[in-house]
Formats: structure tokens, C-alpha cells, sequence
């Protein structure tokens, strides 16, 4: 749809409500601005019609009779058969099931570890695992990683969220996970062969700190865990370097929430473990928006250094998926996509995104790795460039 948002004959904005007028009540709360790099005031001429609180931009030919919403590209298609996975696919008695890690099993089966709660808001993980990646799943008849309090006590209060690397130079699959106590949620290590036995770690990043993954080799010699911790002052993306996987120090902050209306501002988090690429470390990482009645959780996307993680090359301006599915907006949380896992085709550029839908249900989207980083490309900044501009000014 092209609707022309600026009136040069009374100086102000159509709305929604009034499409064949202008707002008369243009009493200076957006500022237009155009891609020439003019404003809505020098456009019009009338200097007094526009205030400086919100800016909107907006995709306009030369003439300012035809000004269009920038369309946004569509990166992850959504499968047919959302969600593929719910609790009435669940052997026995459950509440919910999302927030899947995944990998891709040497006979080529797809392996989901499921996050589920229980009717007691017990959390565990559960094994679902079947050819095709979307139906027909196999799942486990009782929890397959469960909490071990005598051992583990920081798992008092359940296990969420586990992201799977495989890890060639061990032959094991290395499982990070929030580990939930007493004290918060903090970061937990296990490693298994066949995900029916698992030697945990235990908590290697204390309360408060989550969202955590490994990479699958080391760097420099140490072993990197990409990770979330909280603090007063915000939620930033953080990598940590260890020799033997139990001992860890060298921090460093890899990404930073931005402040004010940003979609990332304040509280961002890794969502699926970084796709390892000719160009570097992709990342797909979400954005928590807060509102009046909850949070929105987003996707986005920025790539970083293969041989020195932390630096960041490119970072999307934007979000590029969101929630929109009806079982994306409403369940236990509302309005949440939330990547936990994701598996690779055999031509190496398609990605199989498993999500959580809601806090509900798990969903699948297929998109590009190539299409991912040509959108970064065009939608994204360097950070580095960024950083001095701020230091700058």
C-alpha cells in the first residue's frame, strides 16, 4: 500500500483513522525524514508544524507526493505445519514444550532437546528425535535430563534453555543450559555421546547469567562460551575463554544493548549457538522491547571476527523476524520467538530455525544463510565505526 503520509497543502500527516485528510492535531510529535536528507519542515516550508520527539523514516521518491513505508524482506518462512511440536504431542502429563536445542545426528536425524514444564512447573530437558526434522517425532517416555539437586543443587529450580554444539576435537556434543537456584539463574555445562548419558560440569557462570553457548572449537588455544550476564546496568552479550572447559576468565563484552527506543535496547540475549561462516561468526540474538503490558522478544542478526569473537564486524539496524503467528502472540508469554537450536542442510546454505512460539510450543522457519549475511550487508553498520562516532561526539 503507498499512502502518501505528509500533506503539502495543510502541512500535516494523514493517520490511520483519517486517510483522505490530514491530521490537524500536528502539534509536533514526529519529525519526517526524508532519504535526500532533508526534513518534513524544509520540505514543506512550515518550520513549526514538527517536533523533535519521535522520528520516523520513511522510503520516498523524489516527488513528496509519494512517499512509501520501507517494505522489509522476509528472511525466515515460516513451516506449514506451525508448531510442530506442542504438549498434546507429549507422552504423558506436561504443561508446555519450547525453547529446543538441535543437532543433526550422524545417520542425518534431526535431535531436539526439548525444554518442558511440567504441571508442577518442574522444568527438564526431553529427546525428540526423527528423520525429517518436522513430524513424526520419537520423543522420550519420561525426562531425559533431569535435575540432579544432590550433585547439582544449583538446578534446584529446573533446567531451561539448552543450546548444542558438537565439539570434533572431544566427539561429544557439549549442552549449555540455565541452571535455576536459589540464587538466580546462572550457566551450566554438560557433555554426552549419545544424549542418553550426559557428564555435567556443573555451573561455570554464577547468578545472574544465561543464554550461553559454546563454540565448537577453540580460540587461540582456549575454549569460548558465548554468554549473558545481568547486571544493573543491562543485559549485554559477553565471551569467556577457558583451557579445560571448568576454569574461566579473559571476558570480554562482544555485544552491547543499545539504549532508548531501540528494538535492543536494554536487554538482549545469543539466541541459537553462532553459524560458523567463510566471513565470520554469524549471530542470530534477540532484542527484549518492554512495553506497558509485557515484552516483546525479536530477532536480529551481526557477525563477528572468526579468529577474535569479540570484535564485532557488522550489526543489523533492525529486527528480522518477530512475532506474528497466532501461536507466536499468545500462550504462557505472549509475543515471544525464542531460538534455542537450529540445524544445517546438506547444501550448507539452508538453515532449519527451531523456536519457541510463546513460551508455548515449538515452531520451525527455513531460511538462508547466504540471504542472512546479503541482509546484514544492506542493513547493518560496523560497530567499530559506530564506537568512534559516539566517542567522538
Amino acid at each position: 500500500m503507498q499512502v502518501a503520509l505528509y500533506d503539502r497543502t495543510t502541512g500535516g500527516c494523514r493517520d490511520g483513522l483519517h486517510p483522505d485528510r490530514a491530521n490537524e492535531n500536528q502539534g509536533g510529535g514526529i519529525d519526517a525524514i526524508f532519504f535526500d536528507g532533508t526534513t518534513g519542515n524544509a520540505q514543506a516550508g512550515r518550520s513549526g508544524r514538527y517536533g523533535e520527539h519521535l522520528t520516523m523514516s520513511i522510503l520516498a521518491d523524489k516527488s513528496l507526493d509519494r512517499p512509501v513505508m520501507n517494505k522489509y524482506e522476509t528472511l525466515f518462512h515460516r513451516h506449514p505445519s506451525n508448531p510442530i511440536l506442542t504438549g498434546k504431542d507429549w507422552p504423558y502429563s506436561m504443561n508446555s514444550v519450547f525453547n529446543a536445542g538441535a543437532t543433526l545426528l550422524p545417520d542425518g536425524s534431526t535431535l531436539l532437546l526439548c525444554r518442558v514444564e511440567d504441571r508442577r512447573g518442574a522444568l527438564s530437558f526431553v529427546r525428540g528425535a526423527f528423520g525429517n526434522g518436522v513430524d513424526g517425532w520419537q520423543i522420550d517416555r519420561e525426562p531425559t535430563f533431569i535435575p540432579d539437586v544432590e550433585r547439582f543443587p544449583e538446578e534446584l529450580w529446573g533446567v531451561e534453555d539448552p543450546r548444542i554444539t558438537y565439539m570434533p576435537e572431544l566427539q561429544q556434543y557439549a549442552v549449555a543450559y540455565t541452571s535455576y537456584s536459589r540464587g538466580g539463574p546462572g550457566v551450566s555445562l554438560a557433555l554426552t555421546k549419545d544424549f542418553r548419558v550426559f557428564e555435567k560440569l556443573g555451573v561455570v557462570m554464577s547468578p545472574d547469567d544465561k543464554d550461553a553457548a559454546l563454540l565448537p572449537r577453540r580460540i587461540n588455544g582456549s575454549w569460548a562460551l558465548i554468554h549473558r550476564p545481568m547486571t544493573p546496568l543491562g543485559a549485554h552479550i559477553w565471551i569467556s575463554y577457558s583451557p579445560d572447559l571448568r576454569h574461566w576468565g579473559n571476558h570480554k563484552l562482544m555485544l552491547e544493548a543499545r539504549r532508548g527506543a531501540w528494538w535492543d535496547a536494554n536487554k538482549i540475549g545469543m539466541s541459537p549457538p553462532p553459524i560458523e561462516t567463510s566471513r565470520g561468526w554469524l549471530m542470530i540474538y534477540h532484542g527484549v522491547r518492554r512495553t506497558p503490558s509485557s515484552s516483546i522478544y525479536r530477532l536480529g542478526l551481526a557477525l563477528f571476527d572468526l579468529e577474535q569473537p569479540e570484535k564485532c564486524l557488522i550489526r543489523g539496524d533492525s529486527w528480522m523476524f518477530a512475532p506474528e503467528a497466532e501461536y507466536e502472540r499468545h500462550g504462557d508469554v505472549q509475543d515471544v520467538v525464542f531460538p534455542c537450536g537450529y540445524t544445517v542442510a546438506t547444501d550448507g546454505d539452508t538453515i532449519n530455525l527451531y523456536y519457541g512460539a510463546a513460551d508455548s510450543s515449538i515452531a520451525l522457519a527455513h531460511g538462508s544463510i547466504r540471504s542472512l549475511l546479503a541482509w546484514l550487508d544492506a542493513n547493518g553498520h560496523s560497530e567499530q565505526a559506530h564506537d568512534r562516532r559516539q566517542r567522538q561526539s
